[in-house]
């Protein structure tokens, strides 16, 4: 019986029209970092892949003299990573390292991620590692004035990398960066121009790594206070709940909300210190996604289970689509172990999201509606924001 390959780490290149992705991906491309890497792409047109050609075949895999791949994605994304996986499995190809979805400069990110976390067959050979996106500093204000794609690009990005920073004066940058933050707290920022950016690196944003089978939380959960554009548009709290029953835990809630050009994007954390019930866990996610899965543009959390809090479970979801939840062999900070969550969401208040989670995983204060109120009308509950 042969053994299952590792699933295979996939990251998503994204960013508007113009925005330089193809300029960025020929950088990519050079770098050794990147071998046995396979790179889905839209059209071969654009990409300087000739000074590292070995062999063009007829049915659009281009393989690269560093081990790299490329090809063109053939009908639907999941099609063309079937394919790949079949390559490897049949050992046609030896086993990939990584894969970078290239997408349209028009695409809704939502159905890209969503190709491979939500199809049971391909979840099984891929886990999407993180979305990087790319935005050009000289129209990058206006391109998110105008286009609703490019405002979701930057939502759901891990790493925004800042094209053609040159081209742009100082203040110029400095309305970008605040306006970048205030849609995405999270995210860091890249000069595009930077070493940084033209190495394989770039892709590791360490939201699960098949390899060590550990989450690199600090990577994709970061305070906003450690950011130091926190006075744009932001504004910090924190709740800590007392029960009735002399029970007590803490929950850190950090909200960003952006309204400007309609946009109505907010990103938000919820922290969590005591072990949740899997099945109070499994129907805040079922409710959430069921209920509002078009209002959640992304979800990523770690999570401790009481069934075993040693072994924290991933979630990873788009809308109303979740990945297998991963169970890790160990905390990647065994001083920490809270819960945490981050959900960046569109026309979804953090207030309602905040009151469903307390009220599957603790004790519902009195002015809060209950979990079996919520389950039963989880669209119209008296005093809920939405």
């Amino acid at each position: 019986m042969v053994s299952p390959l590792p699933a295979v780490p996939v990251s998503i290149l994204t960013g508007f029209l113009g925005a330089g992705k193809t300029t960025l991906l020929n950088r990519l491309l050079k770098d050794p970092d990147l071998s046995d890497t396979a790179v889905i792409i839209n059209e071969f047109g654009d990409v300087s892949i000739d000074h590292l050609l070995v062999e063009a075949s007829s049915d659009g895999v281009i393989e690269l003299s560093d081990g790299c791949l490329c090809c063109t994605v053939r009908g639907e994304l999941v099609d063309t990573l079937a394919d790949l996986m079949d390559r490897m499995q049949t050992g046609r190809i030896k086993p990939l390292k990584r894969v970078v979805i290239e997408t349209t400069g028009l695409a809704d990110p939502a159905p890209v991620l969503q190709s491979v976390i939500g199809n049971p067959v391909i979840a099984q050979s891929f886990r999407l590692d993180g979305v990087v996106t790319v935005v050009d500093a000289v129209n990058g204000l206006q391109t998110l004035a105008n286009h609703g794609e490019a405002v979701k690009q930057v939502a759901v990005a891990d790493r925004i990398v800042i094209s053609k920073s040159g081209l742009a004066d100082r203040t110029q940058l400095d309305e970008l960066r605040a306006h970048l933050r205030a849609l995405n707290p999270r995210a860091p920022f890249i000069d595009g121009d930077s070493p940084q950016a033209g190495k394989g690196e770039l892709f590791a944003c360490g939201l699960y790594d098949p390899a060590s089978k550990i989450a690199d939380v600090g990577r994709w959960l970061q305070d906003e206070a450690d950011h130091e554009h926190g006075h744009h548009d932001h504004d910090h709290h924190g709740h800590e709940h007392h029960h009735h029953d002399g029970d007590h835990h803490h929950h850190g809630h950090h909200h960003h909300d952006v309204t400007r050009h309609g946009a109505d994007i907010r990103s938000f954390s919820i922290m969590h210190d005591r072990p949740i019930e899997p099945m109070a866990l499994d129907m805040f996610i079922d409710l959430l996604r069921s209920a509002h899965g078009e209002k959640l543009l992304r979800m990523k959390a770690i999570v401790a289970v009481s069934d075993n809090p040693e072994r924290p479970l991933v979630l990873h979801g788009v809308q109303n689509v979740f990945h297998t939840p991963e169970r890790l062999p160990a905390w990647p900070d065994p001083t920490d172990r809270r819960t945490r969550m981050v959900l960046i969401t569109k026309g979804l208040g953090e207030a309602f999201v905040r009151d469903l989670f307390d009220a599957f995983t603790g004790k519902p204060r009195i002015d809060r509606p209950d979990a079996q109120a919520l389950a039963d009308n989880p669209l119209v509950v008296p005093g809920m924001k939405f």
